[in-house]
């Protein structure tokens, strides 16, 4: 899959060329990310010793043909940030160069770019300049401290932005969306290397969920576990029916629990990709793949979730003989167990970038999630959680 054939967010509204998100072949981590950061610090204390931006009010929702007060002072913000040309002006009503604006600072700031002003696109409007500053600041020494040679076919994992990225020849090939950890399960910070990619897996389920999610769901539902192809195996490895074990004890963390392969309820869907670590964790398929079309995609319990699984593997096994598109699609159609060791093992990063900006002035902010960053840049994408869901029109 290749970056030209990506609609990363809509580019159709009427803008001048400049202020406009272009789909970009710059890695996230990368000299260029480093330059264009040192850029937008440079920048952003310029704004700030301007007295930096106000606060866009939160009591309307604003979108296409509003008018008043609130978009005048919308304009102005986005006129600080550069997503919105000067020369528009100041008028009261949100026209399509508002609406365009709006999506530009939706797009940089990992929003789905609806055009319209909700919840969490204030929440990231009213973050203060300061506080972008010193974010921008933090992350660029995250940055630098991954400008080694990280090889010439290489992932990164930016956990922040729930996003893969495939890098081949110092430029972005594919990006995906990505399922991350939660905030009480977080995704490791980890350089690693992907070694093979098993077809039609097994799901051992571990510990954590063991006492966390199933010993829950069967105290609830007693049919859980087979409704959900999950099996029980003692350490003899001899099937243990379900009904004999106490769900009202913690007898349950003395089995091994399998899912039965099936992209339709197995929780990594058709594909595994191992990669040896310390932490356990991996990259897999999902069934549940409405969750890549989600602001806030911060749901598993560790491991990463792929959207387009199917591109990224066969990306991952291009060097690997016998594996290509046809034979994958071949593998995961038969439903056998099928595993597949990469010629080459690739390099994979999972970091924490939450700001970072390209040489053209494009300047990305996601939410520190996990409290790394230190600076309470925490709710924006929470904030669509909590949001009333209101139908656009």
């Amino acid at each position: 899959m290749v970056i030209a054939s990506q609609a990363e967010w809509s580019q159709g509204y009427d803008a001048a060329p400049r202020i406009r998100v272009q789909r970009s072949f710059m890695p996230t981590v990368s000299q260029e990310a480093i330059v264009g950061t040192e850029q937008a610090i440079a920048h952003y204390r310029e704004i700030a010793a301007r007295g930096g931006w106000g606060q866009v009010s939160s009591n309307q929702r604003l979108r296409m043909g509003a008018k008043g007060p609130g978009v005048v002072a919308l304009r102005e913000r986005l006129i600080l940030s550069g997503d919105l040309e000067p020369s528009a002006g100041n008028s009261p009503v949100f026209d399509t160069y508002v609406e365009a604006a709006v999506k530009r600072f939706q797009a940089r700031h990992g929003l789905n770019a609806t055009g319209v002003v909700n919840g969490p696109t204030v929440s990231a409007l009213n973050v203060p300049v300061d506080t972008r500053l010193r974010q921008l600041e933090i992350n660029l020494v995250r940055l630098r401290a991954l400008s080694g040679d990280l090889g010439e076919r290489y992932v990164i994992v930016n956990i922040p932005a729930a996003l893969v990225e495939t890098v081949e020849g110092g430029q972005v090939v594919s990006r995906h969306a990505a399922g991350v950890g939660k905030i009480d399960r977080q995704s490791p910070i980890m350089n690693a290397k992907i070694t093979e990619i098993n077809f039609n897996p097994f799901w051992t389920v571990p510990a954590s969920i063991i006492r966390k999610d199933l010993i829950p769901k069967m105290r609830q539902d007693p049919t859980y576990l087979s409704d959900n192809k999950i099996r029980v195996y003692n350490s003899q490895g001899q099937e243990v029916p379900p009904q004999s074990i106490n769900w009202n004890s913690d007898e349950a963390t003395r089995y091994m629990f399998r899912q039965d392969p099936g992209a339709d309820l197995n929780s990594m869907g058709f594909v595994r990709i191992n990669i040896p670590n310390p932490h356990g964790v991996y990259m897999h398929d999902t069934p549940a793949k409405g969750i890549f079309g989600d602001d806030f995609r911060f749901v598993s319990s560790g491991c990463v979730r792929v959207q387009n699984v199917r591109d990224y593997i066969t990306w991952l096994l291009k060097e690997t003989s016998g594996w290509d598109r046809a034979a994958i699609d071949q593998a995961i159609a038969s439903g056998e167990r099928i595993d597949a060791r990469l010629a080459r093992p690739v390099n994979v990063y999972w970091t924490y970038i939450t700001a970072w900006a390209s040489p053209d002035g494009i300047v990305q902010f996601r939410d520190d999630v996990y409290n790394r960053d230190g600076l309470g840049v925490q709710n924006v994408m929470a904030a669509a959680q909590a949001e009333e869901t209101e139908p656009v029109n």
